[in-house]
Parts: structure tokens; sequence; C-alpha cells
């Protein structure tokens, strides 16, 4: 059950990043965010609904024939996650072997290393943890707008086809 809602999540997180790279692509660079749900996903920003609802369906088609690459995306907020972690934990672990005066070259050294190490995990991370490009047996059901500025899109499994009676 909560692999199930997990799974959920992880593809209409791809699936929300497929959408904003279509609308970047269609609109230029503006500023909105993205938050995926086990039932969809919510964008925020100045986006109109229609479009918003075009973009979705191109996503998923897409993806649905292969573009399981649209899943993953460089201005995902795991990437901002991964990078400060690793950041922090490379500067750490050179500050606890000396004072900071002495070692503050070698932390700022480690903090750098683990920003450009942390592009290709951020990456790792959204392929094996918080995204799935695999959207077989998804469908979208549509696109509402919640508040002013925030849009949802919801998804859902598609039904099985029916099986014939046997005679």
């Amino acid at each position: 059950m909560i692999r199930g809602w997990i799974d959920s999540i992880r593809r209409n997180h791809g699936l929300e990043h497929a959408t904003v790279t279509i609308l970047l692509a269609r609109h230029g660079p503006r500023r909105m965010a993205g938050r995926a749900a086990s039932n969809g996903f919510y964008i925020i920003g100045d986006v109109d609904e229609a479009e918003l609802n075009a973009c979705a369906r191109e996503a998923l088609a897409r993806m649905q024939r292969g573009e399981e690459g649209l899943a993953v995306s460089p201005l995902c907020g795991t990437n901002i996650a991964v990078t400060g972690f690793m950041t922090a934990a490379a500067t750490a672990a050179v500050l606890r072997r000396g004072k900071l005066r002495e070692r503050f070259g070698d932390a700022f050294t480690a903090a750098m290393v683990g920003v450009v190490l942390a592009q290709p995990v951020g990456r790792m991370v959204q392929e094996h943890l918080t995204t799935r490009g695999d959207l077989q047996g998804i469908e979208l059901v549509g696109t509402r707008s919640i508040l002013p500025g925030i849009k949802k899109v919801y998804t859902a499994p598609r039904p099985a086809p029916a099986t014939p009676p046997v005679s």
C-alpha cells in the first residue's frame, strides 16, 4: 500500500518535470514551481489552465512513447537538497580536524567539490528515488485552478481493459 502511494508520487513528480520542460520550451523562461502528489501535481505560477493541460497531455504521451528521460530535471528541488547535503557534509568532514581559521581554505575547497559532485548525484537521486519515467497505465483526468496562481493536474491509473466472458 505505501509502496503504491510512493510510486504514484514518483510518477507524478516525473510527469510534473516533463510538463514544466514543455511549458518552458513553448514559452521561454518563467517563474514557476511544482509539487507532486499521489493523484497528480500542482504548478505554482502564472500558467494558463488550458495550456497547462495541453502541455501535461503532451508530456504524458511522450513519456508513454519512451521519452522517460523527461522525468529528470536540472531544475528540481532534489538537486538543491543534494547539493546542500553534500556541501555541508564535505565542509563538516574537513572542519572536524582542526580550528576553523586553520582549515578555512580546505573547507572552502571541500565545499566546492561537494557542489561539483552533487550535480551527477542529484540526477541519480532523481532517477532512482524521487521520480519515475514509466507512466504506462496512467491517464490524465483533468486540470483545475485551485487558487490564483495554483493549478492542479489530476492523474489516475488507467482502468484495465474488460475481459470478455468465457462461454
